[in-house]
């Protein structure tokens, strides 16, 4: 995975039904082989996935430099972590991160943000929709919220 050429998955797309740790992981693979760019592995919204599985990254990024596939990290991810879980805890975890909006201070970063990549899109509430966004990738319109 080369992030200087394109982005990670979306927060979105699910890894045996869990949303942001396919993200994480391809930011781990960009670290590992030293093609990460302006990325962050190990940024709040990996350690928000990190936390809730009870994953160290580091043994994490560890176990991905000696992969032989993001398939086999996966596997790994799925089998040791994401199993443990009920499908009740994943469906809760994922609806609250997907729906996760900012508040207090970092209010104010996300709407400039937001006005830089869309500012049109007032609609846009989300960590997960605004990352979606600026990585060029469709968001459907919603009712527009005040934020």
């Amino acid at each position: 995975m080369d992030l200087t050429k394109t982005y990670p998955r979306s927060v979105h797309d699910k890894v045996h039904g869990l949303v942001q740790i396919g993200r994480a992981i391809d930011k781990g693979y960009a670290l590992a082989f030293g093609n990460i760019g302006e990325y962050n592995y190990d940024c709040p919204m990996d350690q928000a996935v990190f936390g809730f599985l009870g994953i160290d990254h580091e043994k994490l990024l560890e176990r991905i430099k000696h992969a032989k596939s993001v398939a086999e990290v996966e596997a790994y991810v799925s089998e040791e972590f994401i199993s443990k879980k009920s499908g009740a805890e994943i469906e809760q975890w994922n609806q609250q991160w997907l729906s996760h909006s900012p508040e207090g201070e970092s209010l104010k970063y996300f709407v400039g943000l937001r006005d830089q990549v869309a500012p049109d899109r007032t609609d846009v509430t989300t960590w997960a929709d605004l990352l979606d966004l600026d990585e060029k990738r469709t968001v459907p319109k919603r009712e527009a919220a005040k934020v």
